[in-house]
C-alpha cells in the first residue's frame, strides 16, 4: 500500500445520496460487516452529520491487487492513524471513513453473528453512508487504487 496523495476539501463539496447505498446492496459483503449497511447510519442521517464538518481529507492509496486484503488493511490502519493525528491536534470529532467493507481482522467474527473484535476501530464505509466519491475524484478504473476519507471539524 502506498499513499499517492492526500487532498483536503471543503466538506460542503461532499455529495451524499442513496445511489452508493443501493450499489452496496449488490456487494457480497452487504450486511455482513459492521461498517456496511444496514449497520451504519443511513444516507439521510449521514448527509446531516457531514453537514456539521468544515473539511475532509481524501486519501488515494495505490494497492497491489496480488495482496489486496493486506494492502487494504494497511489503508484502513493509515486512515485510523490520520484520524488519531487530527484528534491529537484538537479536532475531537475527526472521523475516518473506510474504502469498502472492513477487513481489520483476517477472520471476521461479525460475519458469523458474533461480536466485532475491534468495535472502537471500525468506521463506516464511504459508500455505505451514501458519499459519492466519484463526485470528488476522477475515477480511473484501470488503476489499482482505493480512496479513503477523514472528516475534520
Amino acid at each position: 500500500m502506498k499513499v499517492l496523495w492526500e487532498r483536503e476539501i471543503p466538506a460542503d463539496e461532499i455529495v451524499v445520496s442513496p445511489r452508493p447505498v443501493w450499489k452496496c446492496r449488490s456487494c457480497p459483503m452487504y450486511g455482513r460487516r459492521p461498517n456496511c449497511p444496514p449497520h451504519v447510519p443511513d444516507w439521510r442521517e449521514a448527509r446531516e452529520w457531514i453537514g456539521h464538518f468544515k473539511r475532509a481529507l481524501i486519501v488515494k492509496f495505490e494497492i497491489d491487487m496480488e495482496r489486496f486484503e493486506e494492502e487494504k488493511r494497511g489503508a484502513l490502519l493509515y486512515l485510523l492513524k490520520r484520524e488519531e493525528e487530527f484528534f491529537k491536534e484538537g479536532k475531537m470529532y475527526a472521523m475516518a471513513l473506510f474504502p469498502g467493507s472492513c477487513n481489520l481482522c483476517d477472520d471476521c467474527p461479525f460475519e458469523r453473528g458474533e461480536p466485532c473484535r475491534m468495535p472502537t476501530k471500525v468506521r463506516p464505509s464511504i459508500d455505505a453512508v451514501g458519499i459519492e466519491i466519484g463526485k470528488l475524484v476522477k475515477m480511473d478504473f484501470s488503476e489499482s487504487v482505493l480512496y479513503g476519507m477523514v472528516l475534520i471539524e
